[in-house]
């Protein structure tokens, strides 16, 4: 698609005709565009706008349309190598002089499993194409002819101006022209972009706010601009907007990107710049990746084996058919003879080949493919109806939002989890504080929310309280209402120094928009114990302390960045005294306070370690009490540092130095970023289960840490926390190497088998095993670390040493580092990998892993949109793998092993039927049981093993976690298993011939007459056959219901009724050259001897199955076993899991408030900006 760069100086204003009579290419050649560079547009044209080729709004992620749908799905489907292989067997089979089989044998058993793959893939298409009406047929207001009307999404074009109102969706990418607010601000949250759930301010320049809601005006702007082309860069926007011959800057900060949702506006005016596939949230969604399990590998890698023993048996039947013909066949012409088309043993033993190849066929088991489909589709339904998977609250049950991956939910070993939304809640709860030595504060259950304080006392100072305040401290209330000066001036600290914005649209109902949930929930506290931030303006803040309205005037705000650590406001109190509030990181504060502090300061410090113990997010308070004269003169300083041009950051920050010192400290807060419910039992569990937990954030290390050791990822019992935090590739792998040397003092040494292969072979075909470490360690880097670890041979490094450790946590990470963790594990693990997080920022990440689980959370949906399963509570994970994994897992493997037996038994009987036809390529069985077998008589067994089965039921799979520990080495289905499916099955054939030829060999009915006929040798072939697979399948089901029952014994009965029907007199002779077992199954189905012969095949082909489920818990023992014989024989009631009680951890406490707070509205409040005009004068 092309994009038009124009020369602005050059292009007339009055353009709509000018430019409707040109074409596309005169416009490049009159003003040089090259459409690669910049996008250029015109409001309120869309004829001007349409010569540029933009797309239009819609939205389109569907595959096909009802034209392309049968052409493009069968174009797909024959990609497939087993599909491909029978297409060319039909038209082998065409052939009759190589073929021996009906063609519908080929043809029946190909349209089922086409039909059923392509009627799948229309209903997920048919999805695919609801979700995007829905999307498009969105409704919008659109200015058309001076006038707002109603229109859809997909109607949107580039250049058109539409209305949004409060709490509606950006439908395309806008430029912000005018709103309702103050300076044309408008407020937008971002979650569905980036994950945040804090408000943002943009702001209109002031050329178009001057617009308002004046249609008359909006409607003949006609504003040129000229920007960039589309791209993903969701903080990146350069332009410029020509209005009126004037020219003005355009940034980030002028652009509501779609998928923003409007807040606190009443309305507001955008004009189109991107569109549909060209906006950021769309350039950012990127090719969803296919992902694969480790078993459709390994069942490609066994259809290949099949095609080469294929191979390699019509090469033994034809070298057998060319010598038969050789030295009996040739001699014997006279009686046999040869066809007209064959000259000689070797043309014939050619064609031979060809016929073969058709027979064996099924070798190949064309309906594999589409019975695995079926069977993850069924288990994909076991998960989407799991009650203890739906969360109440939210009303949202589990999601398998794809049907492929289930049995490698069974499988994982890394498990790389977000912190913020995931294993938390997103939720900041003003838990304790610490006011002048004395710590207040008690958790409360949910029934005391709503009685924290007499109602007596809510009327007197909490009208404007919050309706739910977790916090229930008598000691502090009677603190707040006897007027303790040191408790009120603690809570007036916390309700002046932020930068958080109010709202009141009903009298009395407070709504606050925070930068960051930390401070909105110091905000709220304060709130909630009689000291309310009510309103402000760029002058002053309203706070109604103890039921009295006091106005206090803002004279400068000290907003905080990521150097500073803290933030300060100075105020002037209704009674002219000036105060400076901060609150900050206590490893900043301590360092900014009076010496007269010394001992209170030590008692808060001990607090701040109880805090921390319990993973709070802790900050320090303070006040200091200015001299007026000294503030004006610093004022005077602070003015000139914010009017310099160069270093004005340096300038300021020195400024703010000179004031924020000798602070009297206050006190401190411990602020619950809080677990979810379940997180630690369920990391507990997931460990037992040996799946290596590493966490993956943004936030700071303190943080992080302290988290982890809350939700079990670390243990007090640890040996030693490695932490990693060198700023250069040498400091990082000398921490490495140590901290490997620690674990594992022999790995450093040069006779290490890893040191060895890896000095000898290339490092991209390594796969690195798995190393057992002298303890339990735990391993800490930071995101700065990271970046110079994941570069050349250092990644290894960290690889191998974080790979013996039982808990990793990486913190302050980018999005991108994320996807490269899981990615490094991936590429030398060699192991399965599940990612899990609950925001956008996450998203990389859950593309990356083998198996991607979105949280649906507080940070939008965009985790939940390109995961794989979702839910909305990390508890629920264990379930998912422990419960549904395992049996989806154990499901396959005994699917795979039986499916691939029961063809080998099929088709093998054929080659040793060879040895004794002259190697004529005759089928052994009637063409109809063949077109029959794997699609009606052997289907619904083996889809009932598959779909119902348990070994264990789902309470014993959540207490015995070592039960999972077979699936993350594939225990069950691997190269060794389908060997020994192939020996097995080649037993079983030989049984299967052999022991029928010899029953019937030479033998007569009781009235003399002869069965040694090839028709009655077929049918007790074929009914062995039948009753050896279903004996088989039914000592394979360890869960027996009456689905079950119905499916193996009722298949068993349906060949009977299919067998006489069949061969019933009736339809022979209508049809007799189809139907050709006149009466065989009338006659056979009476002689006691074929029965007999019958039960001895049965017999001797499950007496390797007996013994192998014997001699093997004996002889070759899996770790499992025991726990297995424990739970069916012994009964034990099942262990609790138990949540050891966390203890201190002093070296760990640091305000993580502090690391994770942004940059407020500081620069805006000051200047003025967020502050509507009504609002000035009422206060």
């Amino acid at each position: 698609m092309k994009y038009i760069k124009p020369l602005f100086s050059e292009i007339p204003w009055d353009c709509s005709r000018y430019y409707s009579a040109m074409s596309l290419t005169e416009i490049q050649s009159e003003h040089g565009f090259d459409g690669r560079d910049e996008r250029f547009l015109q409001a309120n044209n869309r004829e001007f706008n349409a010569l540029f080729g933009y797309p239009n709004n819609a939205i389109k992620t569907s595959k096909y349309t009802i034209l392309n749908f049968l052409p493009l799905n069968l174009f797909e489907q024959f990609q497939r190598l087993a599909n491909a292989y029978f297409l060319i067997l039909l038209i082998l089979q065409l052939i009759p002089q190589i073929s021996s089989l009906a063609w519908y044998t080929t043809v029946v058993p190909l349209v089922v499993v086409l039909s059923i793959t392509g009627v799948k893939d229309a209903i997920d298409d048919l999805k695919r194409h609801q979700s995007d009406n829905q999307v498009n047929n969105c409704s919008v207001l659109l200015l058309a002819d001076g006038r707002v009307k109603e229109d859809k999404w997909m109607n949107v074009q580039v250049g058109d101006i539409i209305k949004l109102k409060n709490d509606q969706a950006v439908p395309a990418d806008l430029l912000l022209l005018s709103s309702s607010e103050s300076y044309s601000l408008t407020y937008i949250e971002t979650a569905d972009l980036d994950g945040e759930t804090n408000l943002k301010v943009k702001q209109a320049i002031t050329s178009t706010g001057d617009l308002e809601d004046n249609l008359e005006l909006l409607s003949v702007f006609d504003g040129e601009v000229k920007c960039d082309p589309p791209n993903n860069k969701l903080d990146k926007f350069t332009g410029i907007l020509t209005y009126k011959r004037k020219s003005y800057p355009l940034d980030h900060d002028k652009l509501l990107l779609r998928g923003c949702i409007i807040r606190n506006t009443d309305w507001c005016f955008g004009l189109v710049i991107y569109t549909g596939p060209d906006t950021k949230l769309m350039q950012n969604s990127g090719k969803s990746i296919f992902k694969r399990t480790h078993i459709d590998y390994l069942m490609n890698l066994f259809v290949i084996w099949i095609f080469l023993i294929l191979g390699v048996m019509c090469i033994i039947l034809a070298i057998g058919h060319g010598i038969w013909e050789t030295k009996k066949g040739y001699h014997f012409q006279i009686f046999m003879p040869w066809e007209s088309y064959i000259s000689s043993s070797v043309i014939s033993a050619m064609f031979t080949f060809w016929s073969y190849f058709i027979i064996l066929n099924t070798m190949v088991p064309i309906s594999l493919y589409v019975s695995v489909e079926i069977i993850r589709l069924g288990n994909s339904f076991y998960i989407n109806w799991d009650r203890n998977m739906f969360y109440q609250p939210k009303n949202t049950p589990a999601q398998a939002r794809t049907t492929t991956l289930n049995e490698e939910l069974g499988q994982v070993k890394y498990l790389f989890s977000d912190k913020t939304g995931t294993l938390t809640q997103n939720i900041m709860i003003f838990n304790k504080c610490s006011i002048n030595g004395k710590v207040y504060g008690n958790s409360c259950n949910k029934e005391e929310l709503r009685e924290s304080l007499p109602e007596k006392e809510k009327d007197n100072f909490k009208k404007l309280a919050g309706p739910a305040f977790p916090f229930n401290d008598n000691t502090l209330v009677e603190a707040v209402k006897k007027g303790d000066y040191r408790v009120h001036l603690f809570f007036l600290s916390l309700s002046l120094c932020h930068t958080v914005m109010s709202q009141e649209k009903v009298e009395g109902e407070l709504v606050y928009q925070a930068q960051s949930p930390d401070e909105g929930a110091l905000v709220t506290a304060a709130r909630n114990l009689g000291f309310v931030f009510r309103s402000r303006t760029s002058e002053t803040i309203t706070v109604v302390e103890m039921g009295k309205t006091r106005v206090y005037q803002l004279l400068a705000i000290l907003d905080f960045n990521n150097v500073r650590k803290r933030m300060s406001v100075i105020v002037r109190t209704p009674e002219n005294r000036v105060i400076l509030f901060c609150k900050g990181a206590d490893t900043i504060i301590c360092e900014l306070l009076h010496r007269s502090c010394v001992a209170l300061n030590k008692v808060t410090m001990e607090h701040l370690d109880d805090f921390a113990s319990e993973g709070l997010r802790t900050l320090m308070v303070a006040y200091r009490e200015l001299d007026d004269k000294f503030f004006q003169t610093w004022r005077k300083k602070h003015n000139e540092a914010c009017l310099s041009v160069k270093d004005r950051e340096i300038k300021l920050s020195t400024v703010y130095e000179e004031i924020e010192k000798d602070l009297m400290l206050l006190g401190a807060t411990g602020i619950e970023d809080k677990l979810q419910d379940g997180v630690p039992e369920t990391i507990i569990t997931l460990n037992k289960a040996r799946i290596k937990i590493w966490v993956l954030t943004g936030d700071k290390q303190e943080t992080a840490v302290n988290i982890a050791y809350s939700c079990n990822v670390f243990e007090d019992e640890m040996d030693e926390v490695f932490v990693i935090e060198g700023k250069d590739s040498d400091t990082i792998l000398q921490e490495l190497r140590t901290a490997r040397g620690r674990m594992k003092p022999e790995s450093l040494l040069e006779s290490d088998p890893i040191n060895i292969y890896l000095k000898r072979k290339s490092k991209s075909s390594f796969t690195m095993p798995e190393e057992v470490p002298s303890g339990d360690y735990g391993l800490i880097i930071s995101g700065y670390s990271l970046a110079y670890a994941l570069e050349g041979n250092l990644e290894l490094e960290l690889l191998r040493t974080a790979s013996m450790c039982k808990g990793v946590i990486c913190c302050r990470m980018t999005p991108f580092q994320k996807a490269q963790v899981v990615e490094l594990v991936k590429r030398y693990k060699k192991v399965v990998t599940l990612a899990i997080g609950d925001g956008a920022n996450d998203v990389s990440m859950i593309k990356a892993a083998h198996i991607g689980v979105g949280i649906s959370g507080q940070e939008g949906m965009q985790a939940m949109l390109n995961s794989d399963f979702a839910f909305s509570q990390f508890r629920y994970l264990q379930r998912l793998l422990l419960v549904h994994g395992r049996w989806s897992y154990n499901r396959m493997c005994k699917f795979l092993s039986f499916f691939f037996y029961k063809n080998f038994v099929f088709t093998l009987v054929h080659f040793w039927y060879a040895f004794f036809n002259g190697f004529s390529a005759q089928a052994v069985y009637d063409t109809w049981f063949i077109t029959c077998y794997n699609l009606i008589y052997t289907s619904l067994p083996v889809l009932g093993l598959s779909l119902f089965d348990q070994d264990v039921n789902e309470t014993w799979s959540l207490h015995f976690p070592e039960l999972y520990i077979p699936g993350q080495h594939n225990l069950y289905f691997n190269k060794k298993e389908f060997v020994k499916c192939l020996l097995h099955g080649i037993y079983s054939s030989f049984v299967l011939f052999f022991v029928p030829m010899g029953t019937i060999y030479n033998s007569a009915r009781s009235d003399g007459k002869d069965i040694s006929d090839i028709q009655t040798f077929c049918l007790l072939v074929q009914t062995s056959l039948i009753w050896v697979v279903t004996v088989q399948i039914a000592l394979q089901t360890t869960y027996w219901t009456m689905i079950s029952h119905f499916f193996i014994w009722g298949s068993l009965g349906f060949y009977f009724c299919i067998l006489f029907f069949l061969y019933s007199d009736g339809l022979c002779l209508m049809f007799p050259t189809i139907f050709q077992f006149l009466g065989v199954a009338r006659n056979t189905m009476n002689q006691s001897q074929l029965w007999l012969g019958l039960i001895l095949s049965v017999i001797l082909c499950i007496i390797p199955t007996f013994g192998y489920q014997f001699l093997q818990p004996l002889i070759w023992p899996l770790s499992v076993d025991k726990v297995l014989d424990t739970i069916h024989y012994g009964k034990i009631p099942p262990p609790q899991v138990q949540v050891r009680t966390k203890v201190k951890h002093p070296g760990l406490r640091r305000s993580a408030y502090a690391f994770s707070h942004k940059q407020g509205f500081g620069a805006l409040i000051t200047s003025g900006k967020t502050t509507k005009a009504e609002k000035q004068l009422s206060s």
